[in-house]
């Protein structure tokens, strides 16, 4: 390993076991808090509107640049080989789409799309964009992990989430393209958003584990 990824590694790796674990537990304790709000029906995001928004603004933030530190030290333990390249390229700039998504607020649900702000339609492409890298993300990968023997332990459980994110984006696109009266999903985008965001988040989380066990 080049000194500069064991110097910088254990960082990285924290950043990457610390940054999924608290962006779930704060959009999960703010839910559950914020009076009137529905998680089932409502999408995270939509947390960042409102008096109290400055708080998952900030979580979007600081999951950006944590998830961003955590790339570096991806990129540094694997120099060559499958995913050295594509892997880190991809969590970077899902990285940087969460880091957007702080700033640049969603407008609320249900707002029609030729009445849509700036920052909201920003918003919605990052967000549109994220969710299709995520799965994509840990397919890239799961290529690493079938033949790395350091990291074949990771594969199965690559395999799993990796199908859950991807099921999870055909199902939330699918669901928000149709008008309200016409979908009975309605009542469940923000479940189903939760379905691809957490599992993803679960993934980094035991990618970093793994980072800090191998340094």
């Amino acid at each position: 390993m080049k000194k500069a990824f064991v110097d910088h590694g254990p960082l990285a790796a924290w950043a990457g076991i610390i940054g999924p674990a608290l962006f779930v537990a704060v959009f999960t304790l703010e839910g559950w808090l914020r009076p009137g709000y529905d998680p089932y029906s409502t999408y995270v995001s939509a947390l960042s509107l409102g008096p109290r928004g400055w708080i998952q603004i900030a979580n979007f933030i600081l999951f950006g640049l944590l998830l961003f530190l955590f790339m570096r030290g991806v990129a540094g333990a694997f120099p060559i080989g499958k995913a050295s390249r594509g892997g880190p390229i991809l969590l970077g700039f899902i990285a940087f789409l969460y880091f957007i998504s702080g700033p640049f607020v969603m407008d609320p649900m249900g707002t029609p799309s030729q009445e849509g702000s700036l920052h909201g339609t920003i918003h919605g492409l990052a967000g549109g964009i994220v969710f299709i890298l995520m799965p994509i993300c840990i397919f890239v990968f799961l290529r690493r992990f079938r033949i790395d023997p350091q990291w074949q332990s990771l594969q199965w459980g690559s395999w799993i989430l990796g199908i859950m994110c991807a099921a999870a984006v055909v199902l939330l696109t699918a669901a928000s393209k149709l008008p309200a009266e016409a979908t009975v999903f309605t009542p469940w985008l923000g479940l189903i958003q939760r379905f691809l965001i957490i599992p993803f988040m679960v993934w980094v989380f035991i990618f970093a584990l793994g980072l800090l066990r191998r340094i």
